[in-house]
């Protein structure tokens, strides 16, 4: 935390514009050392703070580049400490040239998360919050950007810290009252304790509940698109996609093998896998394509079953009705532009699942999917202004064992156990809600979080 440490902070390709952020008590002195402004008139120490300032980079005599620096100073800043941003021209050369010469000067090279992780240790942000800021980076989707950014204004943090006041209220009472019996009555105490701890502990369950919607925000859903040869599923793929990723023909069995893309529907992201044809077939490559497709679809978070409106039922379109009964699916009626033969009512009639009409050659029918989609996964919105949701693993970890020892309580309560047993779990579970916020982890969590970040952020 003493080092003074850089980075380049914008991406590692050509761009209009590169940065090399510099953070530590020693930012302005190495900026100082390689540094001059376009007005000779000014002088560093004596600018003031969040303020842009236009010069350039030198190496002693040699110019490197024509730059804006950023001058921000503790505790102002995004990692709490004395902050430098250099935005020089966006060329990989010239930003590794820059960011050699700071290294030189003073500054050592930053590890992955390093400037977020000492914001973390700094105060200014809590683990929690420090994770979100990957979130957002990695968001696919507006959904997904949106329950980020409200983790980062601190919606998990909220949620963990009115729990752990709520526990350790009754935790410091137990203790109070075990110490000064003569002032302090435990009489009915046990009654009216164990119906706060149910209420809280039920409200931490339904937190943990909203994992399922978070990862699928957090990570799209997993969509395969099933069907019999000549169904539509390429064409249907490209229509999603808005370019021709999948081969279409006339020739089925044209796909044998899964082709997976990322595909943003609305506010959501799907990542959508075009498949096989499903059809008894002796040639053994596309044998191997329809298993695979199938064994994708039984663990798919969500099946698109597209059927040929222009042509009647087949075999095969009976055994995709069949596999897709006990599956979170939904029916597109494809070739709508055509003539029917095969209606919404008839599959409805072998199937309860939405059945939507589409043209995946005309493009009809996507915003219907759209809304059949978000009606599947988020009831038909995902009111994440309105609560907190759960995007990660290790949040539903230490929330499912806080609720574990909640429910130890209510055990003890339930058989009669002395009031001292209660504050035993009461605290466990005070510890276990701490860790979501970095208030009771050690060294080698903080470090498995951080090292997931990108270099320089």
């Amino acid at each position: 935390m003493k080092d003074t440490i850089a980075a380049i902070a914008s991406g590692l390709t050509a761009s209009g514009i590169g940065i090399v952020r510099i953070s530590g008590p020693e930012a302005f002195v190495v900026l100082e050392r390689i540094f001059r402004f376009a007005d000779s008139r000014k002088n560093l120490r004596e600018v003031k703070p969040n303020t842009i300032h236009y010069g350039f980079i030198f190496d002693e005599n040699e110019k490197l580049d024509e730059v804006l620096i950023m001058l921000m100073r503790a505790p102002h800043t995004y990692t709490a400490e004395d902050t430098v941003e250099i935005d020089c021209h966006g060329g990989i050369y010239v930003m590794q040239k820059i960011l050699a010469l700071v290294l030189r000067n003073g500054a050592r090279l930053a590890e992955p998360g390093e400037f977020t992780k000492r914001a973390f240790l700094n105060g200014r942000i809590d683990l929690s919050e420090a994770e979100a800021v990957m979130d957002v980076i990695a968001s696919g989707s507006d959904d997904a950007l949106e329950s980020s950014l409200m983790q980062l204004g601190g919606s998990v943090r909220r949620v963990v810290e009115d729990a752990r006041e709520r526990i350790i209220a009754e935790a410091a009472f137990i203790e109070a009252a075990l110490d000064d019996p003569e002032h302090m009555d435990l009489t009915g105490y046990s009654e009216a304790l164990y119906e706060r701890v149910r209420t809280l502990r039920d409200e931490l369950v339904s937190f943990a509940g909203t994992f399922d919607q978070g990862k699928i925000l957090r990570e799209g859903i997993a969509t395969v698109i099933l069907g019999k040869p000549n169904a539509g599923k390429s064409s249907l793929l490209n229509c999603l996609t808005g370019e021709e990723r999948a081969i279409v023909t006339d020739i089925a069995g044209t796909t044998r093998d899964t082709l997976e893309e990322n595909i943003r529907l609305g506010g959501m992201m799907l990542r959508v896998a075009d498949t096989a044809g499903i059809r008894a077939t002796d040639d053994v490559i596309e044998k191997i394509g329809v298993e695979r497709a199938l064994k994708m679809a039984g663990h798919a978070d969500l099946i698109l079953a597209l059927f040929d409106s222009s042509l009647p039922l087949t075999d095969e379109d009976e055994e995709i009705l069949r596999f897709i009964e006990d599956k979170k699916a939904l029916i597109l009626l494809n070739k709508t532009d055509l003539a029917p033969v095969t209606t919404a009512a008839v599959l409805k009639e072998r199937v309860r699942k939405p059945v939507i009409e589409i043209s995946a050659k005309m493009h009809e029918g996507i915003d219907a999917l759209e809304k059949s989609v978000r009606e599947l996964f988020f009831s038909g919105g995902l009111h994440i202004n309105e609560q907190a949701v759960m995007t990660n693993a290790r949040h539903r970890e230490a929330v499912n064992e806080a609720v574990k020892s909640l429910s130890f309580v209510m055990e003890s309560i339930e058989n009669g156990l002395p009031e001292d047993f209660y504050t035993v779990d009461l605290m466990d579970a005070y510890a276990s809600l701490g860790k979501i916020i970095g208030q009771e982890v050690g060294d080698d969590i903080i470090d498995a979080v951080f090292s997931r970040f990108c270099m320089g952020k």
